[in-house]
């Protein structure tokens, strides 16, 4: 069989309620490996708060964060990286525009450093996974350098109106998405910026077609990449929108639906 790439969300799908990697699906991956096949992660995360599972499952591939506004190669400084951060201008005109809405904070990541307009403990312990460089203060001051990504957080009942502001505003600069619940925080990228871009420029590096791409997914982060690789697959615990563009639907993140899909389209022995 020629070599597949195989690409792994994270939450959700390949980790566990429990935010652990199982010893099945940790086997079947291995596997797969043995095979010949590629394993590659794409998250909405950074790469700090990534590289535990990265290395957990001793990979040796690209990986995609940011949900695609960054694309490196953690062991070959000589991968073309990819940054694609917003523009330090657009930040500041976007969080001037801003101004009449009410924010409870307001967040930038310049890859692995984190920049937060006012100190919130429990927002911190979620983005001090990794140990990054953390600076407290206004956005305007303190930010220098173009980011990464935004993060916006509001109250549940003010998301849809500034989501509303920023597609009616800035849509040219910009594309923005929603954290899951419990969180009530905008994720704010550069325009046209997506896991699937990051995961077909890995494809090129690696040689490997779009067709022979495998990824897995449960979020509205992956809807592009679902979409656009040769087999698209949800996990059982999927939201209705990516069941609906998957080629496949395998079983949940605390059942193995991984492991699963892998023996049965590898043709894995497990």
């Amino acid at each position: 069989m020629k070599p597949h790439l195989i690409v792994l969300d994270l939450d959700g799908t390949l980790l566990t309620d429990d935010k652990i990697i199982s010893a099945h699906t940790k086997h079947a991956l291995k596997m797969a490996r043995a095979e010949g096949h590629q394993v590659m992660i794409a998250t909405g995360r950074p790469y700090r708060a990534s590289k535990l599972y990265y290395n957990e499952l001793d990979l040796m591939t690209p990986i995609v964060n940011f949900n695609g506004a960054y694309v490196h190669h953690p062991r070959a400084a000589a991968f073309h990286a990819m940054h694609t951060p917003i523009g330090l201008l657009d930040v500041h005109d976007i969080v001037d525009s801003l101004a009449p809405f009410q924010l409870d904070n307001i967040l930038a990541e310049v890859k692995d450093d984190v920049y937060i307009q006012n100190h919130d403990a429990r927002l911190l312990d979620i983005l001090s996974m990794g140990n990054p460089v953390i600076t407290e203060g206004p956005l305007a001051q303190t930010l220098k350098s173009s980011p990464t990504s935004i993060l916006l957080q509001a109250k549940e009942n003010d998301v849809a109106v500034i989501r509303k502001h920023l597609a009616d505003t800035k849509a040219d600069l910009i594309d923005h998405r929603r954290w899951g619940d419990p969180w009530h925080v905008i994720e704010i990228v550069h325009r046209g910026i997506h896991k699937a871009k990051g995961v077909a420029h890995v494809s090129r590096e690696l040689g490997i077609p779009r067709e022979r791409i495998i990824a897995f997914g449960d979020e509205d982060n992956d809807l592009e990449m679902i979409d656009y690789v040769g087999l698209g697959v949800a996990m059982d615990n999927a939201i209705p929108q990516l069941k609906n563009i998957a080629n496949e639907i395998t079983a949940s993140n605390n059942e193995d639906g991984i492991a699963a899909l892998l023996a049965d389209r590898l043709q894995l022995k497990l």
